[in-house]
């Protein structure tokens, strides 16, 4: 193997890394509402791999991407997986029937798919 074509392999071969290329994926959500507030329960799942790259949060949307609320994850989940973390003492505009819930990785950044959750009060 020549002395270029080398190092291009290894730089392709880490890109190739399923760890690396996984979003983190909102797998369940439980909206409750608390008086005139919600509580939402969200459980994700990623392949955490420590602290240079983990789920590091998650957003409820309204549907035009105007963030409601926001959970910051603080630590890696390596070895719990999925994991579940809430958010109470969420304001929801009147009349929004359906929010969006997007989630975040410390690597990868926002995630461009959301899983949109159905408001029944």
């Amino acid at each position: 193997m020549s002395a270029i074509l080398r190092p291009i392999l290894v730089c392709l071969c880490a890109m190739a890394d399923p760890a690396l290329a996984a979003a983190p994926e909102v797998v369940a959500v439980t909206a409750d509402k608390q008086g005139s507030d919600w509580r939402f329960d969200v459980t994700l799942l990623h392949p955490d791999t420590g602290w240079d790259h983990y789920a590091d949060g998650w957003q409820i949307e309204t549907a035009d991407g105007t963030v409601l609320g926001q959970r910051e994850l603080l630590h890696p989940h390596e070895t719990e997986q999925p994991f579940t973390r809430s958010l109470p003492a969420v304001a929801i505009p009147t009349g929004t029937q359906t929010v969006i819930l997007r989630p975040r990785c410390s690597m990868d950044g926002w995630s461009e798919t959301g899983f949109s959750v159905q408001l029944t009060p």
